[in-house]
Protein backbone atom coordinates (compact mmCIF):
# COMPACT_ATOMS: atom_id res chain seq x y z
CA UNK A 1 0.00 0.00 0.00
CA UNK A 2 3.02 2.32 1.28
CA UNK A 3 4.65 1.37 -2.25
CA UNK A 4 0.92 2.16 -4.38
CA UNK A 5 0.97 5.23 -2.58
CA UNK A 6 4.24 6.72 -2.78
CA UNK A 7 4.38 5.53 -6.73
CA UNK A 8 1.10 7.43 -7.22
CA UNK A 9 2.48 10.65 -5.30
CA UNK A 10 5.38 10.48 -7.36
CA UNK A 11 3.61 10.12 -10.38
CA UNK A 12 1.05 13.21 -9.16
CA UNK A 13 4.18 15.40 -8.63
CA UNK A 14 6.13 14.55 -12.00
CA UNK A 15 2.71 15.80 -13.46
CA UNK A 16 2.34 18.53 -11.91
CA UNK A 17 5.75 19.48 -12.24
CA UNK A 18 5.49 19.13 -15.53
CA UNK A 19 2.27 20.99 -15.67
CA UNK A 20 3.52 24.19 -14.26
CA UNK A 21 6.44 24.08 -16.69
CA UNK A 22 4.00 23.47 -19.74
CA UNK A 23 2.28 26.80 -17.87
CA UNK A 24 5.29 28.95 -18.10
CA UNK A 25 5.83 28.54 -21.48
CA UNK A 26 2.28 29.44 -22.41
CA UNK A 27 1.25 32.53 -23.31
CA UNK A 28 2.72 35.49 -25.56
CA UNK A 29 6.31 35.99 -26.33
CA UNK A 30 7.95 38.65 -27.85
CA UNK A 31 10.90 38.28 -30.04
CA UNK A 32 14.20 40.12 -28.42
CA UNK A 33 17.39 38.98 -31.09
CA UNK A 34 17.62 36.27 -33.67
CA UNK A 35 21.06 34.53 -34.39
CA UNK A 36 21.57 32.13 -37.29
CA UNK A 37 24.51 30.30 -38.34
CA UNK A 38 24.59 31.88 -41.44
CA UNK A 39 25.39 35.67 -42.43
CA UNK A 40 21.69 36.70 -43.73
CA UNK A 41 21.84 39.26 -46.02
CA UNK A 42 20.12 42.47 -44.39
CA UNK A 43 16.96 42.10 -47.01
CA UNK A 44 16.68 38.57 -45.89
CA UNK A 45 16.32 39.15 -42.36
CA UNK A 46 12.56 40.12 -40.68
CA UNK A 47 13.07 44.15 -40.08
CA UNK A 48 9.97 43.59 -37.71
CA UNK A 49 8.35 40.81 -36.02
CA UNK A 50 4.96 40.36 -34.41
CA UNK A 51 4.62 38.64 -30.93
CA UNK A 52 4.33 34.77 -30.81
CA UNK A 53 1.26 32.89 -28.82
CA UNK A 54 2.50 30.31 -27.44
CA UNK A 55 -0.93 27.69 -26.54
CA UNK A 56 -0.74 23.72 -24.70
CA UNK A 57 -2.34 20.81 -26.92
CA UNK A 58 -3.42 17.29 -26.00
CA UNK A 59 0.15 15.06 -25.26
CA UNK A 60 2.82 17.89 -24.36
CA UNK A 61 2.33 19.04 -27.27
CA UNK A 62 2.64 23.22 -28.47
CA UNK A 63 1.22 25.68 -30.71
CA UNK A 64 2.98 28.90 -31.57
CA UNK A 65 0.87 31.01 -33.81
CA UNK A 66 2.14 34.90 -35.04
CA UNK A 67 1.59 36.92 -37.79
CA UNK A 68 3.69 39.23 -40.58
CA UNK A 69 3.55 41.32 -43.12
CA UNK A 70 4.35 40.49 -46.57
CA UNK A 71 4.21 42.80 -49.63
CA UNK A 72 1.46 45.14 -47.78
CA UNK A 73 -0.31 41.72 -46.89
CA UNK A 74 -0.84 40.27 -43.38
CA UNK A 75 -0.59 36.48 -42.67
CA UNK A 76 -0.93 34.60 -40.15
CA UNK A 77 1.37 31.16 -39.29
CA UNK A 78 0.46 28.40 -37.17
CA UNK A 79 3.65 25.88 -36.07
CA UNK A 80 2.86 22.67 -34.53
CA UNK A 81 5.54 20.88 -31.81
CA UNK A 82 5.03 17.73 -31.51
CA UNK A 83 6.58 16.73 -28.31
CA UNK A 84 9.42 14.01 -28.26
CA UNK A 85 11.07 11.71 -25.67
CA UNK A 86 13.64 14.14 -25.04
CA UNK A 87 12.20 17.51 -22.29
CA UNK A 88 12.37 20.72 -24.06
CA UNK A 89 12.73 19.44 -27.96
CA UNK A 90 10.37 19.11 -30.09
CA UNK A 91 9.53 18.72 -33.89
CA UNK A 92 7.78 20.16 -36.88
CA UNK A 93 7.45 19.82 -40.41
CA UNK A 94 7.29 16.06 -39.95
CA UNK A 95 10.71 16.10 -37.93
CA UNK A 96 12.44 17.94 -40.39
CA UNK A 97 12.83 21.11 -37.84
CA UNK A 98 13.65 20.52 -34.15
CA UNK A 99 13.43 23.17 -31.90
CA UNK A 100 14.30 23.20 -28.38
CA UNK A 101 12.97 25.04 -25.90
CA UNK A 102 15.41 26.57 -22.85
CA UNK A 103 14.63 28.48 -20.19
CA UNK A 104 17.10 31.53 -19.17
CA UNK A 105 17.65 31.26 -15.04
CA UNK A 106 15.32 34.24 -13.33
CA UNK A 107 15.10 36.12 -16.53
CA UNK A 108 11.30 35.50 -17.85
CA UNK A 109 12.82 34.54 -21.10
CA UNK A 110 13.72 31.56 -23.12
CA UNK A 111 15.63 30.75 -26.00
CA UNK A 112 14.02 28.87 -29.11
CA UNK A 113 16.94 27.22 -31.31
CA UNK A 114 15.83 25.47 -34.19
CA UNK A 115 17.83 22.75 -36.62
CA UNK A 116 16.47 22.48 -40.01
CA UNK A 117 17.15 19.68 -42.39
CA UNK A 118 16.70 21.42 -45.76
CA UNK A 119 18.05 20.86 -49.10
CA UNK A 120 20.81 18.11 -47.62
CA UNK A 121 22.17 20.75 -45.39
CA UNK A 122 21.70 21.80 -42.24
CA UNK A 123 20.45 25.34 -40.91
CA UNK A 124 20.50 26.75 -37.39
CA UNK A 125 18.32 29.55 -35.30
CA UNK A 126 18.15 31.21 -31.98
CA UNK A 127 15.64 33.37 -30.80
CA UNK A 128 15.54 35.28 -27.66
CA UNK A 129 12.36 35.49 -26.31
CA UNK A 130 10.96 37.26 -23.18
CA UNK A 131 7.62 38.03 -21.57
CA UNK A 132 7.65 42.04 -22.63
CA UNK A 133 8.79 44.17 -25.53
CA UNK A 134 11.93 45.81 -23.33
CA UNK A 135 15.21 44.93 -23.66
CA UNK A 136 16.58 42.90 -21.47
CA UNK A 137 20.64 43.38 -20.90
CA UNK A 138 21.65 39.96 -18.57
CA UNK A 139 19.00 38.16 -20.60
CA UNK A 140 20.88 39.41 -23.94
CA UNK A 141 24.18 38.67 -22.44
CA UNK A 142 22.98 35.08 -21.62
CA UNK A 143 21.90 35.14 -25.58
CA UNK A 144 25.04 35.70 -27.13
CA UNK A 145 26.60 33.05 -24.48
CA UNK A 146 24.53 30.42 -25.44
CA UNK A 147 24.61 31.09 -29.02
CA UNK A 148 28.56 30.95 -28.96
CA UNK A 149 28.22 27.76 -27.20
CA UNK A 150 26.06 26.17 -30.08
CA UNK A 151 29.39 27.70 -32.22
CA UNK A 152 27.17 30.75 -33.73
CA UNK A 153 28.59 33.58 -34.35
CA UNK A 154 27.52 36.76 -32.22
CA UNK A 155 28.16 38.68 -35.35
CA UNK A 156 25.20 37.26 -36.54
CA UNK A 157 22.91 38.62 -33.92
CA UNK A 158 20.14 41.28 -35.03
CA UNK A 159 17.33 42.42 -32.73
CA UNK A 160 14.06 42.86 -35.18
CA UNK A 161 11.60 46.12 -34.44
CA UNK A 162 8.95 44.66 -32.31
CA UNK A 163 5.29 45.14 -33.93
CA UNK A 164 2.03 44.96 -33.09
CA UNK A 165 -0.28 41.56 -34.13
CA UNK A 166 -1.65 41.90 -37.74
CA UNK A 167 -5.21 40.75 -38.74
CA UNK A 168 -5.14 38.85 -41.80
CA UNK A 169 -7.05 38.90 -44.76
CA UNK A 170 -9.42 35.73 -45.31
Amino acid sequence: MKTLLLGVTLGLAAALSFALKEEDITGTWYVKAVVTDKDLPEEKRPRKVSPVTVTALDHGDLEATFTFMRNDRCFQKKILMRKTEEPGKFSTYGGRKLIYLQELPGREHYVFYCKDQRHGGLFRMGELMGRNPDTNLEALEEFKKLAQRKGLSEGNIFMPLQMGSCVPEH
